[in-house]
């Protein structure tokens, strides 16, 4: 074997199994056609979200449905050609997020985000990127006085329950730390032990910069079919074919299109989501991470400027991009943060999160084949969960007993 294993996408959870994997006295290769974090993961929300211990369920309330339809929505738009295309994931999606179903995921779901800072926090010191993440948290803003009240509940069951912390602001309070912001909305909630993360793409080139200098190898190419072989796998990439007695996918929102070769066919589907990057207008940046929770869109402070990501879109991985949406949440965006200026990008980054519908990641041993391990399925938490994901895929494949039981994250779950 000229390796012995081979992880395919370098996003924050392709990058982080391999950096996991390399310090494990592993041989790793590590394969995608861009650099790493240049596609899902460099444009999220650079947000490390440990208070996310609620994944994000499907609207059933019929109210919230029905304001869906016009299409209009800044948190949520869709095609009915992506709709169609997704129709049984979705549907699923929509049942896992009935009540009952939903109360019983969080706490799987809630066993990996725990891990998330601290597992983020010695690949950012072995990767000398203190300088990308401030550790203040973040706001989530509420326009209603019932909106507030309701989060406000989830937030005193989160830290109860899962070790999360938080401050719960009134109107006056939030315009203290935020004073940017219009007046208006009724307060919010500061989550105090998430982080920010400057320039979430290069963190994760950071990261693997530091993979590389633990020994791992990185190849830029596309990759062209994976085979099984008597000894292990072989990749074949548009730089030639490599062979290893493990292979990890963890190529996000292809991931489910890419295992169909190997007769997988896992209910994936994905959120498109758009940003762009403005300027502050007399150098009124804002001081933390924001989301405007009722319209559903974020503003982070980055390197690049003032990062506007939108809420999700369900349209087809390849479609076209329809700005509508971004147009939209800037728009909202101005009348919250008037200093808000110009656009800084020449056209607006199009990516997808790569989900499954019940909102739980896979990550563990292929089903039906020996020395393939799968990694995908983070949806809105990839970037979160990527370190996690890395650790406790590297402790399955080493045979160590996992930290968090891995039970609700097998594949043959569907």
């Amino acid at each position: 074997m000229s390796r012995e294993t081979i992880v395919l996408g370098a996003g924050m959870v392709g990058v982080s199994i391999a950096w996991h994997l390399v310090r494990r006295g592993r041989s790793v290769l590590l394969v995608d056609r861009h650099p790493p974090g240049r596609e899902t993961s460099f444009g999220n929300g650079g947000l490390i979200q440990r208070e996310a211990v609620r994944p994000y369920p499907f609207p059933r309330d019929l109210r919230k449905l029905l304001s869906v339809l016009p299409n209009r929505r800044v948190d949520i738009r869709y095609s009915l050609r992506g709709i169609l295309a997704s129709a049984g994931p979705l549907f699923s999606y929509w049942r896992h997020s009935a009540p009952p179903r939903h109360a019983r995921i969080i706490p799987e779901y809630a066993s990996l985000i725990a891990l998330s800072t601290q597992e983020h926090e010695p690949m950012i010191e072995a990767a000398g990127a203190g300088d990308l993440v401030r550790k203040e948290g973040w706001l989530e803003v509420y326009r209603t006085r019932a909106g507030l009240e309701a989060r406000a509940e989830e937030a005193r069951d989160a830290a109860e329950r899962f070790g999360v912390t938080y401050d719960l602001m009134d109107a006056a309070e939030l315009q203290r730390r935020e004073p940017r912001l219009a007046e208006g909305p009724e307060g919010g909630i500061h989550w105090t032990n998430a982080w920010g993360v400057a320039d979430p793409g290069a963190l994760v080139a950071a990261y693997a910069a530091d993979f590389e200098r633990a020994g791992g190898q990185f190849l830029e190419a596309g990759i062209r079919g994976v085979s099984q072989t008597r000894q292990g796998w072989r990749v074949d990439t548009e730089a030639g074919a490599h062979e290893a007695q493990d292979v990890v996918v963890a190529l996000g929102p292809w991931a489910g299109d890419w295992l169909t070769s190997l007769g997988y066919r896992l209910p994936t589907f994905v959120k498109r989501g758009y940003h762009m990057h403005y300027d502050a207008r007399d150098g009124q940046w804002l001081r933390h991470w924001l989301l405007d929770a009722e319209e559903g869109y974020i503003l982070a402070p980055m390197r690049a400027g003032i990062r506007l990501t939108t809420g999700a879109e369900l349209e087809r991985l390849d479609a076209p991009p329809r700005h509508g949406q971004l147009d939209a949440a800037e728009r909202v965006a101005r009348r919250l943060y008037p200093a808000l200026g110009k656009r800084l990008d020449d056209e607006p980054w199009k990516g997808a999160r790569p989900c499954l519908p019940d909102m739980k990641p896979v990550i563990g041993p292929a089903p039906r084949h020996d020395g393939l391990w799968f990694a995908f399925g983070h949806g809105h938490q990839g970037f979160t969960l990527g370190p996690a994901t890395g650790r406790l895929l590297a402790e399955m494949m080493e045979g160590e007993p996992p930290v968090v039981e891995m039970t609700p994250f097998r594949a043959d779950r569907f």
